[in-house]
């Protein structure tokens, strides 16, 4: 399977027409109003409008209502919703039926107990978004916070579904970060920003062409092998 690469956090219409240009597979909205990169519905759903099928819109949500996904659904139509909060596999599940739509649960991980859970939210997701445990702070994000964690605690993990990595990725070592843990795609937020949710054009074509070329070189050295 291809690698998938995601560009999260979008916020500008020139920031999506580089992402969508650069090649991402997937572009991320941020519902959540604490976040630097938040989003009302009204950009969301015209940010998403030119997409034109070259990239999966994903909604990320944390702890949503279901009025609130209602509302989503019925104007964004997202291609994925991201459940980026304390949502528990029998919420993931709910949601997915209730609302037909495929979803990403993103688990937070310090160290190798954090995924005992992964079994559990694979069995009711379509994808795994492992991610740097937020840090115990008052102002600490649910989500990497920028930071990376041990990338060999998830080296080679196959739950039976496509699995992502985020946490502190950036351009300089996103492909350091694919060579390792040999997983199904990379989420990128604030390592490819100038400012918080300022998103950087140079820095997402970098990241993305990176990401590609450390998929290629993968595959060229699995030829190599056979």
């Amino acid at each position: 399977m291809p690698l998938l690469v995601k560009i999260c956090g979008i916020t500008t219409m020139p920031a999506m027409e580089t992402a969508l240009d650069a090649g991402a597979d997937m572009v991320g909205l941020v519902f959540f109003e604490k976040s630097p990169r938040n989003v009302s519905l009204a950009t969301a759903c015209t940010l998403s409008g030119r997409t034109c099928g070259r990239a999966g819109v994903v909604a990320l949500t944390v702890d949503p209502s279901d009025d609130f996904l209602a509302d989503v659904m019925a104007n964004l139509k997202p291609d994925l919703i991201q459940l980026h909060g304390a949502e528990t596999p029998e919420r993931v599940a709910d949601i997915r039926q209730r609302f037909k739509v495929r979803a990403m649960k993103a688990i937070g991980v310090a160290e190798t107990a954090d995924l005992a859970p992964v079994p559990a939210y694979a069995a009711v997701s379509e994808l795994i978004l492992l991610d740097a445990k937020p840090p115990k702070s008052e102002t600490a994000l649910p989500g990497g916070n920028g930071l990376t964690f041990d990338w060999r605690l998830v080296a080679g993990l196959d739950p039976g579904r496509p699995v992502m990595l985020s946490g502190g990725l950036d351009p300089a070592n996103v492909a350091d970060a694919i060579k390792l843990t040999r997983l199904g795609g990379v989420d990128v937020s604030s390592g490819v920003e100038s400012a918080p949710g300022v998103k950087d054009p140079v820095k997402i074509r970098a990241f993305v062409a990176a990401a590609r070329q450390a998929a290629a070189e993968m595959a060229a050295g699995a030829g190599d092998k056979r």
